[in-house]
């Protein structure tokens, strides 16, 4: 069916888990989006939240505009059971992509493989411009969606990373960690860490990336001089962030509103000194100490969505994927 202004081509989960792309591509598409919105060309406003009061579910919707690819979308998340084990929750996130020159739709999509590709490729960015040239050694904390992608995200910005260790307590999801790394990194090997405490003073880069319940939590006196911690999720204590020697974030707007479980006993957090689109279109370097703790907070940015979601359209579409609904007609 020809495109028109009645028609949206519709791309479920499985559609898009068919769609083959290298982690470099992914790394490189988010980049682009960082550096497009450094320049002024694109947009992205706070993101909007809703939660009620006993705290059970969270939502968010997210607007912006990418001014190279020259398309407008808006991305919705709703999460339910938050109390509960991560298999009793519910999960829907979608992104609808308009083409702002054409005015037609793109796609409306499922955005979680987006996300669970989007996320670990930031962290990886932040790791390359955050840690020491010398880094050799990476914790990842957890072993959910984030967890199971980021070390090899890592080891496609940080190519010199020898030592991968790896904390985390479900079977399931340390075999799942091993095996994402051994389809990308088939040479590579993880290190299963029992004693946190002892992997966070050997680390370099540590990412957090476990989930809400975790009992994990990694504190300042424990990281080593030139360290970078990257929170994703959770596994970091507050004083990773309260003393740190620098504090960068994806967006510090972002990190007001989604971080407040790292805030002091005053309810406060601490001023980012920058954000990552500054650093990675090169006006700014995210350290000026080889002996600087950094903290780095990956919230995410819409327009990095945005960006990744047009690439899979555009490749789902030259493969004719995805189900065309007459839904203006």
């Amino acid at each position: 069916m020809d495109r028109d202004d009645t028609t949206l081509r519709v791309l479920s989960t499985s559609d898009l888990a068919g769609l083959d792309i290298s982690l470099a591509d992914v790394v490189d598409t988010v980049e682009q989006a960082y550096r497009t919105l450094a320049a002024g060309k694109s947009d992205n406003p706070r993101k909007l939240t809703v939660k009620p009061e006993d705290g059970h579910s969270v939502s968010y919707a997210m607007l912006g505009r990418d001014g190279v690819r020259n398309v407008v979308a808006i991305k919705t998340s709703y999460k339910h059971g938050l109390h509960e084990s991560r298999d009793q929750q519910h999960y829907y996130t979608t992104l609808t992509i308009y083409d702002d020159v054409t005015g037609l739709p793109v796609a409306m999509m499922d955005c979680s493989r987006i996300g669970s590709l989007r996320t670990p490729a930031v962290s990886a960015l932040l790791a390359r411009e955050c840690a020491t040239p010398d880094a050799t050694a990476a914790l990842v904390i957890g072993t959910g969606t984030q967890g199971r992608l980021a070390l090899p995200f890592l080891l496609t910005t940080l190519p010199n990373l020898e030592r991968l260790m790896l904390s985390g307590t479900h079977p399931d999801g340390i075999a799942a960690v091993r095996a994402e790394l051994a389809h990308h990194f088939p040479d590579r090997k993880i290190e299963v860490v029992d004693d946190l405490k002892s992997a966070a003073r050997e680390a370099d880069v540590i990412v957090a990336t476990a989930g809400a319940h975790t009992p994990a939590a990694v504190e300042a006196d424990w990281l080593k001089p030139g360290a970078t911690a990257i929170l994703v999720g959770h596994g970091l204590a507050p004083s990773t962030l309260h003393r740190a020697d620098r504090v960068i974030a994806t967006s510090e707007a972002q990190m007001r509103v989604t971080g407040t479980d790292m805030a002091d006993s005053s309810g406060s957090l601490p001023a980012v000194d920058l954000e990552l689109p500054v650093i990675i279109s090169g006006v700014y370097r995210a350290r000026t100490s080889s002996k600087q703790r950094i903290f780095a907070y990956n919230s995410g940015l819409v327009v990095t969505d945005i960006a990744l979601g047009h690439r899979f359209a555009q490749l789902a579409l030259e493969q004719g994927l995805g189900t065309e609904i007459p839904l203006w007609k």
